[in-house]
């Protein structure tokens, strides 16, 4: 009789919380332990990854930041980056900057009132180098194949869709 029990136990909802499930959707509590999980393999990942491309002792952020910065190769207003990123506290990405700036790889030019920010030839040359770990320990080890990238797009446009209801709620909440 045990083992059912044990079992039977075993076969609901993996969460974190389980004082948050709902009877409405303990699916929603699976996704965010699963998201908290993820969310700190990523930040682990690029910080290891840019510590293995050469460029150790960065934050997550910072290293988000440096790729955003780095991004289409335009120059970019902090606004902007916190607003592409969905961070709403400036002094967070601010102090990456800063530090970024720092270690040479990302600088900053004045444009009137406008300060924007661009990654400098060293900042690439990190970032391509990160590029090829990437490749070779995160990408080839996804042994990706058609139907895999296809799944890997449809969680990153959910993702998207979850960001905007969760914002949506942190709105909800901020005026109760």
């Amino acid at each position: 009789m045990k083992p059912a029990a044990s079992a039977k136990r075993d076969s609901g909802p993996i969460v974190s919380s389980a004082h948050l499930v709902s009877a409405q959707s303990a699916e929603m509590s699976e996704f965010e332990f699963g998201l908290i999980v993820a969310g700190n393999a990523f930040h682990r990942w690029v910080v290891h990854c840019m510590a293995a491309a050469g460029l150790r002792d960065l934050t997550p952020l910072d290293v988000v930041v440096l790729h955003h910065v780095t991004h289409r190769a335009r120059d970019k207003r902090l606004a902007d980056i916190c607003f592409i990123m969905n961070v709403e506290d400036t002094h967070l990405v601010n102090y990456a900057l800063k530090k970024l700036q720092n270690l040479g790889v990302v600088a900053s030019q004045k444009n009137g009132k406008e300060v924007t920010y661009a990654a400098t030839d060293t900042g690439r040359a990190y970032v391509q180098r990160y590029r090829e770990i990437r490749e070779r320990c995160l990408i080839d080890a996804l042994h990706a194949d058609d139907a895999l990238n296809r799944d890997i797009g449809e969680l990153a446009r959910l993702l998207r869709v979850l960001s905007g209801m969760y914002d949506q709620a942190a709105r909800s909440a901020a005026s109760l």
